[in-house]
């Protein structure tokens, strides 16, 4: 006979570890598969592995900032694998500590493959063996993309295989214009690699802020990287230098490695979701209403899966909103607007809100604040750098909608920035807070003067 179990989770990313747990605690029977490692795409080959790697390569500029603060150091040298292994170990202690909440919330782990066979059946591969449950949660994340078939496209790698290279590429090609993209980008520049960046659209980090685009890119060439827009990789050769990249404007790249971050695609091939009769929608993501509730009650999905908003902390937010519903007579909305986001290139980006196109877009009136600045820490390096703020206010409510950084800890910043807007804070609840000097965050409390305005023409 079959286990029965009131939860059968497939995928121990975020979103599934998270749901397991808070669902157990409630008082379900809970099993949890997961096919390759407890923990996820964020845990295991995405946001920690590529925030140690972006730690390591920011060490070069470390160095060379230091002679400005009267610091005479050794010519120093940096080693590959020394950095895999240890990014490696402490990966292997994430996973242990996942697995062990999970044993300690008493939710069983089956390291197996799952199938769905019917509305409330799965299937185990590693076993044959099947499992009833009376609910049934998807959580399997996404899939790195590599587009459509090439020559050479047997050379090319994704970011899940950058994390493991035996050495470090001395040349490098990235194809893509998204987070993944411009990240490895500057991991890859940082730590001494010749990069060249292509992407197909105009310019880098569609749906951002345009002026976040641009100063991104201008920084980013500052520090070596080509960026090329407007071209695709449409060939590659292997050759005796390396490997020649054909590209569509009729260029030819020679490099070491190919490595393609051209989006991600909902995981959920060979799932049996057709036996379920469970609907996808756009690019083949799982479709779910506001509690993350299929189109077959009883089966949900939650995480990149859905293709809602792909970010580990949203992932965890529904899982725990799930359980709520689900188990805990709670039902729990997950609010998608407002995310704050941070992109960790070199310099990082940290956006919240709408864009100052999006606002023109839905609003009447709208009020535009920003600065650039050279950061403090530059004026002894002699670094050419600048950071760049910038608020996005309703005209009419005084409301901040918007807020947009590129520059050092942009991330960290916007978190907090992030409680403000969500709790629907004006440029005057901005304007009358203290100042923490001298710090580079002090200016987004201290723009005072508005860089232009947008009033949209009522339809006549």
């Amino acid at each position: 006979m079959s286990e029965e179990v009131d939860l059968f989770v497939i995928g121990a990313g975020s979103g599934g570890v998270r749901a397991a747990r808070i669902s157990s605690g409630y008082g379900a029977r809970v099993t949890i598969a997961e096919e390759y490692r407890v923990g996820g795409t964020c845990v295991i080959r995405g946001c920690v592995p590529k925030k140690l790697l972006v730690y390591a390569s920011r060490f070069a500029d470390e160095f060379e900032d230091a002679a400005g603060y009267g610091w005479t150091l050794s010519e120093p040298k940096f080693d590959w694998p020394t950095l895999i292994a240890n990014k490696d170990r402490e990966i292997a202690r994430l996973e242990a500590a996942y697995t062990a909440n999970l044993d300690r919330a008493k939710v069983k782990i089956v390291k197996s493959r799952a199938e769905i066979v019917d509305p409330h059946t799965v299937r185990l591969t590693a076993t044959g063996e099947t499992v009833r449950a009376r609910h049934i949660l998807i959580s399997t994340g996404g899939a790195s993309s590599l587009g459509k078939d090439i020559e050479g496209h047997e050379h090319v790698i994704s970011s899940n295989e950058a994390f493991d290279l035996k050495e470090l590429p001395r040349r490098i090609l990235i194809q893509g214009g998204g987070y993944i993209a411009v990240e490895f980008a500057g991991i890859f520049n940082g730590l001494g690699s010749e990069v060249t960046l292509v992407y197909r659209g105009d310019n880098i980090l569609r749906g951002f802020d345009e002026d976040v685009r641009n100063h991104l890119r201008t920084e980013l060439e500052k520090r070596g990287i080509k960026i090329v827009t407007k071209a695709i990789v449409e060939g590659i050769e292997k050759v005796d230098r390396g490997l020649c990249v054909q590209l569509s404007d009729h260029e030819d790249i020679v490099v070491d490695k190919v490595m393609f971050a051209t989006g991600r695609r909902p995981n959920v091939k060979g799932l049996g979701l057709e036996a379920a009769g469970v609907k996808l929608g756009r690019a083949g993501a799982i479709e779910v209403n506001e509690f993350s509730q299929t189109n077959v009650p009883h089966i949900y999905a939650v995480g990149d899966v859905t293709d809602r908003v792909a970010l580990t902390p949203v992932a965890i937010r529904e899982g725990h909103a799930f359980a709520d519903t689900v188990f805990g007579n709670k039902p729990t909305r997950v609010d998608h607007t407002n995310v704050p986001t941070a992109v960790f290139s070199e310099p990082e980006c940290g956006v919240i809100g709408l864009t100052e196109a999006q606002a023109c877009e839905q609003l009447a009136k709208v009020d535009i604040y920003k600065t650039s600045f050279r950061p403090m820490k530059a004026t002894l390096s002699g670094r050419d750098t600048r950071i760049f703020m910038k608020l996005v206010v309703d005209g009419h409510s005084d409301r901040v909608v918007g807020a947009h950084i590129v520059g050092p800890d942009a991330g960290e910043m916007i978190q907090l920035i992030g409680i403000a807007v969500r709790m629907k804070a004006t440029k005057a609840d901005f304007d009358a807070t203290m100042a923490v000097h001298p710090t580079a965050s002090e200016e987004l409390v201290t723009m005072r003067e508005k860089t232009s305005s947008h009033v949209r023409q009522a339809a006549e």
